[in-house]
């Protein structure tokens, strides 16, 4: 994951287990055990070059959520979560009861994106299939994932942990980009973002 970018942790832990010769499933890591350890890894052998990334990677996300604002965008994922690296895309929720207007906005300010789709799970039983546009911008990578308008009140569940996403208003990336909370700035933003969702 760590070397080629992989993101998803099922197809990484596949071709991890094939690569090794790993038949049996049960051996594999849990996706919490890979977070922790590539989280490691970077502060072991990234210490000079992540918190670069994460940096350009935030405040690359502050000016696509104001060109996204129409769309209520919420920042996800490794770059708010703080473990982006050189291969992490900015991930963000934007929000449509008509999916194709956010690709058609994109279309219009002439940024050519591609299609597809993911699927979230919104309990821990139900699964939906959702559209995502992937495009790139000053050299980085974008992932929307377009959600109805409904879904602004509940995240879909972390991959991780299966709780719900943790998410970031443009206003509360600006602050943890300003750095002047005291404390642990992340978990101060959320939980307020979470009180005023």
């Amino acid at each position: 994951m760590s070397e080629h970018g992989i993101r998803d942790f099922h197809r990484a832990k596949t071709k991890a287990a094939e690569r090794l010769g790993i038949l049996e499933t049960q051996a594999l890591p849990r996706n919490q055990e890979i977070e922790q350890a590539l989280r490691e890894r970077q502060r072991l052998f990234l210490a000079d070059s992540q918190p670069q990334s994460l940096q350009q990677r935030r405040e690359a996300a502050v000016e696509a959520m104001r060109f996204l604002a129409a769309f209520e965008p919420r920042l996800v994922g490794a770059v708010l979560e703080g473990s982006a690296d050189e291969h992490s895309a900015v991930c963000l929720h934007v929000f449509s009861d008509d999916p194709d207007a956010v690709a058609l906005f994109l279309h219009d300010h002439g940024v050519p994106a591609e299609t597809q789709t993911r699927r979230l799970r919104v309990t821990r039983i139900d699964q939906a299939e959702y559209p995502v546009l992937l495009f790139a911008a000053d050299g980085l990578p974008f992932d929307l994932t377009v959600l109805p308008r409904n879904a602004l009140r509940q995240a879909p569940l972390d991959r991780i942990d299966e709780k719900p996403m943790r998410r970031a208003s443009l206003a509360a990336v600006e602050a943890l980009l300003s750095g002047d909370d005291d404390g642990d700035p992340l978990e101060r933003m959320l939980t307020n973002a979470s009180q005023r969702r």
